[in-house]
């Protein structure tokens, strides 16, 4: 049988990534679990549960680390201190137990740094290697944020910062792609009767096409694992005003979900900032290519048009990909560990008063900040904005690691969603007795367009061919050659 990926494999490097970048697992940290007000991006395929617990457990990790090595740098500033003491008085048995006392601060420094080392890296190969579940290889954090991680993974609601309006309200899904309103196309005309005569057409609302097109697409479009919900994007300014539905606490985070009412009226009667889509995404082997496709019906009689815009998000950063090269076992693994232990145990002796004076002065910063806000809101009722400017998964993406199957991959997914919303409509009208002349004439125009964008995903201009890709429904074909996408674990 040949090799495949695994299906969680964005979550597993990451993870893995969690304990071998301090960095990049405070910022998972601290964005997940840490007390604010500001929505999350969507962050398509990823297990967020495992790697805000990996996150937090390499955290842990680093802050038990840097406050042993902060005690041991006091102590060898004082063994320091009485071995120069010793040496100026000649008081040698001072001296000597000033000697011995660096020698042994050091080297439990040394120990500190090699021990925190080999934990981080014994997790990251156990949870990118082996076949356990990467949650069930870091202990929980509290209910309350595990309760809202799980809650976003099935959010239909997307708070977007005001500063998105201006590009895309889509945060979370990527690089824009294409960005277009198809041809009108009149609804109102019957359709014929079998004997002679028209139908009669049965009524329908933008809801229901939404719905029929959520439930259709996957076998249309054939594209197994297709997931397709209806979500409201709300400007991040205008989260007051949906309601405490969205925003139970004006002090605190808005809601990942809200009833269904909310979502469909922001179809029926889209208010300023308040719009709803049919977000189908599509998530390629092991996570590599990622592609969503927003959808939103202008259903205004006598005429229907689609307006449609695409995304893809690219493979992950190369800097995620340390854990391919770390040693398993062995001599190596045991030379690799004291060598970069011996190297990094000066500075990071040196170095962790510092640092952990910099995360408390970070803090408390951040936290008056936010009181600050919250004074501002419920005081002079100021306005602020909840919305996500951006996502996790978008962060980590890098445009270079694209290869030939991420865009070959990413071409097919978007022709097969693009002709799988037109067949869907098109069995839509057909089951409402509409007669689908207007719309076989519209299709023919969508079948001919094609698209530039912007943004650079695929070389120096976009995603596709030479940043153009063709839109194509039933029985027609691509107007050029297949062109390029993105993804990547």
């Amino acid at each position: 049988m040949l090799p495949k990926y695994r299906t969680d494999a964005v979550t597993r490097r990451l993870c893995a990534s969690a304990h071998l970048d301090e960095g990049f697992a405070r910022q998972v940290h601290e964005e997940f679990t840490a007390d604010g007000m500001t929505a999350t991006g969507l962050t398509l395929g990823v297990n967020l549960v495992a790697l805000v617990r990996h996150a937090t457990a390499a955290v842990g990790r680093s802050d038990v680390r840097d406050r042993r090595l902060s005690w041991l740098f006091g102590a060898l500033v004082a063994a320091v201190i009485m071995l120069l003491y010793g040496i100026v008085d000649g008081l040698s048995g001072l001296a000597a137990a000033g000697g011995c006392a660096i020698l042994a601060v050091l080297g439990t420094a040394w120990w500190c740094v090699h021990r925190a080392e080999s934990e981080a890296r014994a997790v990251a190969l156990a949870v990118f290697w082996t076949g356990a579940r990467p949650e069930d290889l870091a202990p929980a954090v509290s209910p309350e944020v595990e309760g809202r991680l799980l809650e976003m993974k099935r959010a239909n609601v997307v708070p977007y910062a005001a500063g998105a309006e201006r590009t895309s309200p889509f945060v979370g899904s990527g690089t824009k792609i294409k960005e277009v309103v198809w041809q009108p196309m009149d609804i109102s005309r019957p359709a014929d009767a079998p004997g002679g005569g028209s139908l009669t057409i049965t009524p329908f609302d933008a809801v229901d096409l939404h719905t029929y097109v959520a439930k259709e697409m996957a076998k249309i479009a054939g594209l197994e694992g297709l997931r397709a919900r209806n979500r409201l994007y709300v400007l991040g300014t205008h989260v007051p005003l949906v309601g405490p539905d969205l925003l139970p606490d004006p002090l605190g985070r808005p809601c990942a979900q809200i009833p269904s009412r909310l979502v469909q009226a922001g179809l029926m009667q889209p208010g300023a900032g308040t719009r709803t889509y049919l977000s189908l995404e599509r998530v390629g082997d092991g996570g590599r290519v990622i592609v969503s496709m927003h959808l939103r019906a202008r259903l205004q009689h006598p005429s229907l048009s689609w307006e449609v815009a695409a995304y893809g998000i690219p493979p992950v950063s190369r800097a995620f990909h340390r854990v391919d090269r770390l040693p398993p076992d062995g001599f190596e693994r045991w030379w690799s560990l004291v060598r970069l232990a011996t190297v990094q145990t000066w500075p990071a002796l040196r170095g962790a008063p510092r640092r952990n004076h910099r995360r408390g002065s970070d803090a408390n910063r951040k936290a008056r900040a936010l009181e600050k806000w919250r004074k501002d809101i419920s005081k002079r009722h100021a306005a602020y904005d909840y919305g996500a400017v951006d996502s996790l998964r978008e962060r980590v993406s890098s445009t270079r690691e694209l290869g030939h199957s991420d865009r070959t991959d990413s071409q097919d997914f978007l022709y097969r969603l693009q002709q799988g919303v037109l067949i869907a409509t098109e069995r839509f009208l057909k089951d409402h007795h509409v007669d689908t002349s207007s719309f076989d004439r519209a299709q023919q125009v969508i079948n001919t367009q094609t698209y530039n964008f912007s943004g650079d995903v695929n070389g120096p201009s976009n995603f596709g061919d030479n940043g153009r890709i063709a839109s194509y429904g039933p029985g027609a074909q691509p107007s050029g050659a297949a062109g390029h996408g993105a993804g990547q674990p």
